[in-house]
Formats: structure tokens, sequence, C-alpha cells
């Protein structure tokens, strides 16, 4: 678990250093094979207002559109939300913006929410606000959706420790209700408690 959450700056010099996509998510057999099991744990065959958070250059947000009525894909770095809109861009459904978590949490609902591969980049603190953006933003009977890679290297707990945190803060209101494991990433779904 980190102390503070990484900055802004972090993530711009990443993408600078990268090229158009440093992850290689367009290429990369891992990142396929995650956005397959990401969309074949959703409980629900389609969802009206969803929220993919940390989307990069797009291309899950891509395969996620095809799933909701309305998506709002956020992102902090200029030239990876500039790809992720032009990757996007017959979607009209699909909407973009600039924003860095919790601090530009949107005041908006969604019955959606997708946090892939972003837990490891929060401090302790931004963890628990994270958990307070989303008591305030789930919907009734709403999703929330965590995949986070469990690799060998030093990142990996992190994850791991970040996603245990966050199921442990939201408690309250919601619960898990599926969690999928493999050498490569951890998939965790929590569903809206409807009495909370």
């Amino acid at each position: 678990m980190r102390d503070e959450t990484l900055p802004l700056s972090h993530f711009e010099a990443f993408y600078a250093r990268g090229g158009p996509d440093p992850w290689h998510f367009a290429t990369s057999r891992y990142e396929a094979a995650k956005y397959d099991a990401t969309l074949s744990a959703l409980p629900r065959a389609r969802y009206a207002k969803a929220l993919e958070v940390g989307c990069s250059v797009g291309v899950f947000t891509a395969r996620l559109a095809e799933r909701c009525d309305d998506l709002l894909a956020i992102e902090p770095v200029a030239k990876a939300l500039q790809a992720a809109q032009a990757l996007n861009a017959a979607r009209s459904w699909v909407r973009f913006s600039s924003a860095f978590i919790p601090a530009d949490w949107p005041n908006e609902r969604f019955d959606l929410v997708i946090l892939s591969e972003v837990l490891d980049y929060l401090g302790s603190a931004d963890l628990a606000k994270l958990a307070e953006c989303l008591s305030g933003s789930i919907e009734p009977t709403g999703d929330v959706v965590m995949v986070h890679w469990v690799g060998k290297k030093g990142g990996a707990a992190k994850s791991t420790e970040s996603s245990e945190i966050l199921i442990k803060a939201t408690k309250g209101f919601l619960r898990p209700s599926c969690q999928h494991r493999n050498s490569d990433y951890r998939l965790d779904v929590l569903h809206r408690d409807v009495s909370a």
C-alpha cells in the first residue's frame, strides 16, 4: 500500500516515454484476456449508465461501450484521453472527461463503475476517499468491478492489498458477489446492498 497517491506527473511522463499506447492495451494478449474476463463477469447484459475510471487510450472503453447506454470514461493524462476520444469517436453515447481520482470524481450516479488497474496507484487516504465517492455515486443494485494485476513484481502486492482495503471500506454498502483470480490478475465484482 502506498502512503501517497502517485502524482499526475508520473503518468504524464510514462506516456511521454512510452509512446501512444505504453501499456500495449491494443496488442497485449494479457489485456485482451483480462477484458474478456471483465466483460464476462458483469452481472448484467446491459447497464444504463457506467463509469470507467482510468480509461487510458480507450481500448477497453470501446468494448465496454457495447454493454452501456451511457458511458463516462475518465482519464487524467491529456495525451491518453485524446487517443481514447479518437478511437471512440463513432460512439456518441460515450463521454470523456479529464479527471484525477478521487479529487475529480464526477458528480453523477452510475449503475456500473469499472476500476481496472488504478487502485495500486492510490495512497491510503485517497483509497478512503474513493470509498466515499462510491458510496455517493452507485445506484441501488449497482455494481463495482475491480481488476488488478497480481504478477510477481512489487506492484502486485500493492494491488491485492488495495483491493482488500477498498472492499473493507465499502462493506457497509457494497458486498462481494464474485471473485476470480489467476496467475495474472484478480477480478472482484461488488454489488450495492440495497438495504444500506
